[in-house]
């Protein structure tokens, strides 16, 4: 079986992550050798968690303002997500989620399960996430949330009840795929736990 060959690495970028423009040759389904080009952008590792409160129904989520999103012809740039972060070198995904929920929803998380686990855009990221489902309630807040202001973060923390969220996930009006996918495991498989 043959193998793919990295022929050449160039770094196009290196200021927050490495953005590579990587040569590289993979045999084609006839067993064919192709050369191949691609700009690959080396972005660590993420976490991102739905935080459900059972009891009284309802989700906490994020609301942010995201440049690509803006740049990209949302009118806003703002984003309804779920709380989300990097993994930081020597965390586990868990104790990341945790460190995340603490500082963008000010809110200690419990009964963690991981739900799933994807690359966010294959074609050109390296970021693998790890997805999960977190529960808390009214008495978990015990911090303001909004997330690190040395790192730019200005976050909204909103609670949404149970049926508002799955109205506008059947209208389409959350824009962000991690939140879509948690959003329809989560009532996909509601009650079942």
């Amino acid at each position: 079986m043959a193998t793919i060959q990295i022929l050449n690495k160039e770094t196009l970028s290196d200021k927050k992550y490495p953005l590579k423009y990587i040569r590289y040759e993979k045999p084609d389904s006839e067993g064919k050798f192709q050369n191949l080009e691609k700009e690959v952008y080396f972005r660590p590792d993420a976490v991102t968690a739905l935080l459900v409160d059972d009891e009284r129904k309802k989700i906490l989520l994020t609301r942010q303002f995201r440049l690509p999103a803006f740049l990209n012809g949302s009118d806003s740039g703002y984003m309804v997500e779920t709380c989300a972060g990097i993994i930081d070198e020597n965390e586990s995904p868990e104790q990341t989620i945790r460190r995340e929920a603490e500082e963008e929803m000010g809110c200690e998380i419990h009964d963690l399960e991981k739900v799933a686990g994807a690359y966010t855009s294959s074609g050109g990221i390296t970021e693998f996430v790890h997805f999960f489902i977190a529960r808390y309630n009214d008495k978990d807040r015990n911090g303001k949330g909004g997330g690190l202001k040395d790192e730019g973060e200005d976050i909204e923390i909103i609670e949404m009840g149970f049926n508002e969220a799955r109205e506008k996930l059947k209208q389409g009006e959350f824009r962000d795929a991690k939140t879509i996918l948690l959003l329809q495991h989560f009532f996909l498989n509601q009650g079942v736990r």
